[in-house]
């Protein structure tokens, strides 16, 4: 899987330790599928996918000798786990999701043990910065045991919650929320998701930080070589993962929509981003529709690209849009294209609003394949005004949306978080 949270996580790594402070990067589950260098690199796996699944399965394996735990925790027979990771469905995942939130009280205790005793050994920290709201589960224990105080990124973990099987939904909802209470602040990535996740888990407003999150801009600083709305053909992109959460369908619609009334008559559409397993099926279905209307071949698809063809990829581009019908939390694909110049059309929803306002690179149009076409065709007959929205958004993201800003902004957060929770614990200042 190529996650937005963990290329989020591992910018702001980087960016922390440049500014200074020692960082570590502990990867849980499976081995990280990045397109920067791993700042993880070193450090042991916990919470190894593999024995997490069988712990669930399994009261023996629970029990088992460590020799064997160590075995099904190598790197090797966790990358050949991570083959199946896009196949993995919230549908499936209710137990397990509701045992891990339960920390340790769930079937996983011997994993957080294993984390614990290896921070005592060999780095204690001065904060924990629990990278989602999933992993809340072990704050409680983490606190106990190392006398830090813990923070929590909050990163779209609603959507994945809502789609359990209503078994569990309620009751990982209920305990999330209790849980809650054992972190010393949230930070979201917007403010929309701040007071989304403020009033489901019933934070109170000073709680909760809002950080907007910022990518790396090396390499997106090349000049196109050619204004947005200028050259042979206008060129519609998508770059997320190739599922129906992210809209890819309802920006297929669109494009047939604009070719069949002619209101883009030459346009293309470059189609980018995770594509695994379980996304092939759908991205076929697509492909046949387009090739039902004629349009295929005025389609391209760039699936699993590296760091550098990504921004190659941006820069081919004349408009972006990602129409994700969910509460998107925030969208680091908008950040890419506005970094890059391009101009985005995103739904009148989450966090999108947020973001073109703040920006002021693109338009806001309904959730819908009719209006999202009604607005690239409108962006299409003004090509001045698309340069101007280009080039306002690639200013403003370089300003405020750089991983050097997130970086200073949560250094200033873990600070002040340590200083309050050593003044009430009457300890040594850090």
């Amino acid at each position: 899987m190529f996650c937005g949270g963990c290329f989020r996580d591992n910018a702001l790594v980087a960016a922390l330790r440049k500014l200074g402070h020692s960082t570590l990067m502990m990867p849980l589950y499976l081995p990280l599928t990045l397109d920067e260098a791993d700042q993880s690199e070193g450090t042991p796996i916990f919470f190894s996918g593999i024995n997490v699944y069988l712990e669930q399965k399994s009261p023996w394996f629970r029990n088992a000798p460590n020799w064997l735990h160590r075995l099904f925790a190598s790197p090797f027979l966790l990358r050949q786990a991570a083959g199946f990771a896009g196949k993995t469905r919230p549908q499936d995942l209710g137990a397990l999701t509701l045992s891990m939130i339960q920390g340790e009280e769930g079937n996983q205790a011997r994993e957080l043990d294993q984390l614990i005793d290896w921070l005592k050994a060999n780095q204690k920290p001065d904060v924990i910065s629990l990278s989602n709201a999933l992993l809340i589960g072990m704050a409680r224990r983490l606190k106990k045991e190392l006398g830090v105080p813990i923070v929590c990124s909050l990163q779209g973990e609603d959507s994945f919650l809502d789609s359990l099987p209503v078994s569990h939904r309620e009751r990982a909802w209920k305990t999330l929320a209790e849980r809650a209470a054992e972190v010393d602040l949230f930070i979201a990535p917007s403010r929309y998701f701040a007071e989304l996740m403020g009033r489901r888990l019933g934070l109170s407003a000073n709680r909760i930080r809002v950080i907007y999150n910022g990518i790396n801009l090396e390499g997106y600083e090349k000049t196109r070589n050619a204004e947005p709305g200028t050259g042979s053909f206008p060129t519609l992109g998508y770059f997320a993962r190739m599922c129906p959460e992210k809209g890819l369908d309802i920006l297929v619609d669109a494009f047939i929509a604009l070719r069949k009334k002619k209101q883009g008559n030459d346009l293309k559409l470059r189609i980018g981003g995770g594509c695994g397993p379980s996304d092939e099926p759908f991205v076929e279905q697509l492909r046949n529709k387009l090739n039902a209307n004629g349009l295929l071949s005025d389609v391209e698809f760039f699936p699993n690209l590296t760091r550098a063809a990504k921004q190659e990829f941006f820069q081919s581009l004349t408009l972006f849009s990602v129409p994700a019908p969910y509460g998107e939390a925030f969208g680091l694909y908008v950040i890419e294209a506005m970094a890059s110049g391009i101009p985005v059309v995103q739904p009148r929803h989450a966090a999108f609003p947020e973001l073109v306002e703040a920006t002021g690179g693109g338009l806001i149009c309904e959730p819908n394949s009719d209006s999202l076409a009604d607005a690239i065709a409108q962006l299409l007959a003004n090509p001045a005004h698309l340069r101007s929205l280009g080039e306002s958004s690639r200013k403003t993201v370089q300003e405020k949306f750089s991983v050097e800003t997130m970086a200073a902004e949560t250094a200033e957060v873990f600070a002040q978080v340590a200083r309050e929770f050593s003044i009430a614990n009457r300890r040594p200042g850090i």
